[in-house]
C-alpha cells in the first residue's frame, strides 16, 4: 500500500504540523499543508525553508533534496482542496477530541476512498477518532515528536479496528522519512506521553516543595540520568497548556497519579505557556533563545 502513497495532506500549520509537513516533503511526498489561518501557513513555510537551509548548511541535507522538498510543499486554506487528492491525511490540530472528531468527519467527506488517516495526538483515543471517519480499519495514530525534523521516533498507535495493512503502510512512510517506529496498542497516553507526563509532573512537585531550583532539576536529569533535555526545558518546548491538557486526560483515565500539579495549572492560567509565547518556566527572547536569569 505504501508504494501507492504519493500525496500527503497535513492538517494544522502549528509547530507539529509544520514539522510533519517538512519531513513529508523532504521524504519526496507531494505535501499539502492545510490551515484556516493564512498567517500560520506563511509562518510555517518560512520555518520549513529555514530548517531546510540549516540542514544544507550543516551538510545533513543534500541541496537537491532540500530544493525538491521546497517544490513539493503546497499551502492550502481550503480543506477540500487539501485532501481531495491525498493518499494519506495526517491530522495535527489542537489536542481536543471534539475538534479532532469534527475534523475527521469533514475529511472523510472529501478524501479519496483509498486514503489512509492518521492522528498526531499524543494521548487521545484513536478508536474514537477512527469511528468518525466511517473507515476505522484505515485509521491509526502517528505520534511524532518535536522538533519533528530532528527527533527520530514515531509511535504508531493501533486502534480497535486498525488493519495490519494500514500499520504496515504507515510504518513504511515513517521509515522513508528516516524515522524509527514503535507500534503501540491504544492506551491513554500511549508509551511516551504516559511516562513523560509523570516525570514532568513530579518535577513541578519537587519545585513546589523547594527540593531544588528548576535549573538544577533540569541539570540533574540531564547529567545524572542522561536525558537530552530537562523536564522544564521539555515542557517549555512542548507547551505548558499542551502538557496540562494531557495530564487532565490521563488523570480522568488513569487516576490520581496524573493529577496536574498546581504550579503547572497556575502557569497556564497566567498565560505562561512556554517558548511559543516567550515565557513558561523560563523566559525566552524573540528568537526563542532562553534568557539566563
Amino acid at each position: 500500500m505504501e508504494n501507492q502513497i504519493s500525496t500527503i495532506a497535513v492538517l494544522g500549520a502549528g509547530t507539529m504540523g509544520r514539522g510533519i509537513a517538512h519531513v513529508c516533503a523532504q521524504a519526496g511526498y507531494q505535501t499539502h499543508l492545510y490551515d484556516t489561518s493564512a498567517e500560520a501557513l506563511k509562518k510555517a513555510e518560512a520555518s520549513i525553508h529555514k530548517n531546510l537551509a540549516k540542514g544544507v548548511e550543516l551538510k545533513k541535507v543534500d541541496p537537491q533534496v532540500a530544493e525538491r522538498a521546497r517544490q513539493s510543499l503546497g499551502l492550502y486554506d481550503n480543506l477540500l482542496d487539501a485532501v481531495e487528492r491525498a493518499d494519506l491525511v495526517i491530522e495535527s490540530v489542537p489536542e481536543s477530541i471534539q475538534l479532532k472528531i469534527e475534523t475527521f468527519r469533514s475529511v472523510a467527506l472529501h478524501a479519496p476512498e483509498h486514503a489512509l488517516f492518521a492522528s498526531n495526538t499524543s494521548a487521545l483515543s484513536i478508536t474514537e477518532m477512527a469511528a468518525a471517519t466511517g473507515r476505522p480499519e484505515r485509521f491509526a495514530g502517528m505520534h511524532f515528536f518535536n522538533p519533528v525534523h530532528v527527533m527520530k521516533l514515531i509511535e504508531l498507535i493501533r486502534g480497535l479496528e486498525t488493519s495490519q495493512e494500514t500499520i504496515d503502510a504507515l510504518r513504511a512512510v515513517g521509515e522513508r522519512m528516516g524515522k524509527e517506529i514503535v507500534v503501540v496498542n491504544e492506551a491513554p497516553g500511549f508509551v511516551t506521553s504516559r511516562i513523560n507526563a509523570l516525570i514532568g509532573n513530579e518535577a513541578f512537585r519537587m519545585l513546589q516543595e523547594g527540593v531544588a531550583s528548576a535549573e538544577d532539576i533540569d541539570k540533574a536529569l540531564k547529567l545524572g540520568l542522561n536525558h537530552p533535555m530537562g523536564p522544564f526545558e521539555m515542557v517549555d518546548l512542548v507547551g505548558l497548556d499542551v502538557r496540562l491538557s494531557i495530564l487532565e486526560f490521563l488523570h480522568r483515565s488513569l487516576g490520581e497519579a496524573y493529577r496536574p500539579n498546581q504550579i503547572l495549572v497556575q502557569h497556564v492560567r497566567a498565560g505562561r505557556l512556554g517558548r511559543k509565547v516567550g515565557r513558561g518556566v523560563y523566559t525566552y527572547d524573540e528568537n526563542g533563545e532562553r534568557i539566563k536569569a
